[in-house]
């Protein structure tokens, strides 16, 4: 069943509906909390949270916009609103960190890059924690989860443009403070 049809089932009561919703949303709600809270059990509460949002306001859903933006919205107001209310510091999960997968010999080698992996995200994670929350939050939605840049603009409610601009900025403080951990000036040889 298309997404569109189970939205319009869900709007009219249908939980099996509303729940095949759900499994197509959870992980990248999940994603999104996890990227800013840094914290499971926060991300796994405010997911439950935002979803059963989602449940509330699913009468007052438009359907000639998109349910996903929609709900990207409402995911990010809510984990704007949790981290304004708990005062905790915002960080951008990045899970891709690193040179992508590599071919090891042996298990110790395996160990190693591992170890080394953890310890690139780890500054990867404490250089995005000093930019401005509008530069984390545009690069998690569009470097972290991927998505194409109408839909963060729409998320956002900004304009295309101001998403291009925003996220070459956020791209270039986030160079620019990595610089001394890659030791060449921009990250490049």
């Amino acid at each position: 069943m298309d997404e569109k049809t189970l939205v319009e089932q869900a709007r009219r009561g249908r939980q099996d509906a509303f729940e095949a919703l759900v499994r197509m949303y959870n992980q990248k709600v999940f994603a999104l909390a996890y990227g800013f809270v840094r914290d499971r059990a926060a991300a796994d509460d405010l997911t439950q949270e935002i979803l059963i949002k989602v449940y509330q306001a699913l009468p007052s859903f438009r359907v000639e916009s998109e349910f996903g933006t929609w709900l990207y919205r409402i995911a990010v107001n809510h984990v704007k609103d949790f981290l304004r209310k708990s005062s905790r510091r915002k960080t951008v999960s990045l899970e891709d960190v690193g040179d992508g997968p590599l071919a090891v010999a042996d298990g110790a080698d395996a160990r190693i890059l591992e170890r080394e992996d953890e310890e690139r995200r780890a500054v990867v994670y404490r250089v995005l924690e000093t930019l401005p929350p509008k530069y984390r939050l545009i690069l998690t939605l569009r470097d972290v989860e991927g998505l194409p840049y109408e839909e963060v603009a729409r998320i956002l409610a900004v304009a295309p443009g101001t998403v291009d601009s925003r996220l070459h900025r956020a791209r270039k403080m986030l160079r620019k403070k990595m610089t001394p951990y890659l030791g060449v000036e921009g990250g490049r040889p």
